[in-house]
């Protein structure tokens, strides 16, 4: 599918609406993570550089839809804006009204104008076309470059872009060019790795690269309801027994010529409790009794993982494979994360890592992200995108 692009765009004296992802974590009123500010920042500078005005829209958590709520304000964005952009930001004490209309209005080209909280109001998680009008009677055009968000079909991401000329922000761009590579022309042999939780979100991944990986390597609570599919005791380790129907037909299905390896975990760490300083076990899975529960992967499978990575054309991330809060259970995300910079810097393997717990991960161990091919901003998102979703937001934006 081919997408109306910014550099398509003429923004000289235009208001341009900018949908970003700006859901960023916060406390006591103060900004603790702007990676996902600095994601959208080449594109806030093009619109600018442009002679275009910009006015923000985005997000914060999860309010109620019933009007303000203080812990969800998108006023603290205000100074880190600023701070990126070296420019004045304007604050909108609502994204509509006649008190917003006026502000959007009296913009000049260079000017920057930041809404408050989308869903403040019900109608942009309903995707209510009046909502949607009164959004675009702000703006002459309208960029989307909220990929964390191409999954929800919300009124500010599907009805907007209806309404007004409208384009894909560069970071949008990016994620799609990527991670269209590894659905429509991967490198082989193509890896992918799949940890965190919930078995829900990821049976459509796994299914999907089922028939168009060639490995694909299991861990976190999703590979303990492969572990339990396979007979083994999990002891006290937390899993999904309502998916392990599900889990052992993968795995049937991976013995088939033509389809992925499905990896299950061989050994595992294992602890009485997730805390650091707890007593802990490196063991064979046969060897998990009594009120064991696993924590991370075991150093053989660790080892066994690494090799495969070392082996692939691409590897694709998502998802750490142990409690990586606990430093003594984020060994064997750590392993993975050294593989797979590695193999894509000696040897040229294309790797794309995503999810919001991934890129903690990394935050939190102090490791770097600039040795991997691409990072994407998305977590629910990616997932949806590789299992081939279509998203309303991107056909919005098709020529």
């Amino acid at each position: 599918m081919q997408y109306r692009t910014l550099d398509q765009a003429d923004m000289r004296g235009k208001r341009v609406l900018l949908r970003a992802g700006f859901d960023v974590p916060m406390e006591h009123g103060r900004v603790l993570d702007a990676e996902r500010v600095r994601a959208v920042l080449s594109t806030m500078r093009a619109i600018l550089d442009a002679g275009a005005s910009l006015i923000l829209l985005a997000h914060q958590g999860r309010p109620k839809g019933e009007g303000f709520e203080a812990v969800f304000s998108q006023k603290p964005l205000v100074p880190v804006l600023e701070k990126l952009l070296n420019v004045s930001v304007a604050f909108a004490p609502s994204c509509v009204g006649p008190e917003t209309l006026a502000l959007a209005l009296a913009l000049r080209p260079g000017q920057v104008l930041l809404l408050e909280n989308l869903r403040f109001h019900k109608g942009e998680k309903k995707n209510d076309p009046a909502f949607a009008k009164e959004l675009a009677h702000l703006g002459d055009l309208y960029v989307n470059d909220a990929f964390p968000n191409m999954h929800r079909s919300d009124a500010s991401m599907v009805w907007v872009a209806k309404l007004l000329p409208s384009y894909m922000g560069i970071r949008c761009a990016e994620e799609v060019r990527h991670l269209s590579s590894v659905l429509e022309d991967p490198r082989r042999p193509l890896t992918v790795i799949i940890g965190g939780a919930k078995m829900e979100t990821k049976i459509p991944v796994i299914a999907s690269f089922l028939t168009s990986a060639d490995d694909i390597l299991l861990g976190g609570t999703i590979a303990n309801t492969f572990i339990a599919a396979r007979g083994f005791a999990v002891g006290r380790s937390k899993y999904e027994p309502a998916f392990v129907p599900r889990a052992q037909e993968f795995m049937l299905e991976g013995e088939k010529e033509d389809l992925a390896d499905i990896h299950v975990p061989r050994d595992a760490v294992v602890a009485s409790e997730p805390k650091e300083g707890a007593a802990t076990l490196d063991i064979p899975l046969e060897d998990i009794e009594g009120d064991m529960a696993i924590y991370d992967i075991g150093s053989v499978t660790a080892e066994r993982y690494a090799v495969r990575i070392a082996a692939s054309g691409m590897v694709v991330w998502n998802g750490p494979v142990g409690i990586y809060e606990v430093p003594t259970f984020s060994r064997g995300t750590r392993r993975l994360a050294e593989a797979i910079a590695r193999a894509t810097r000696e040897r040229g393997v294309a790797s794309i890592v995503g999810g919001g717990d991934t890129l903690d991960f990394h935050k939190r161990c102090g490791l770097d992200l600039s040795p991997y091919s691409f990072v994407s901003t998305g977590g629910g998102a990616m997932l949806e995108f590789l299992s081939g979703r279509q998203f309303h937001a991107l056909e919005a934006l098709s020529l």
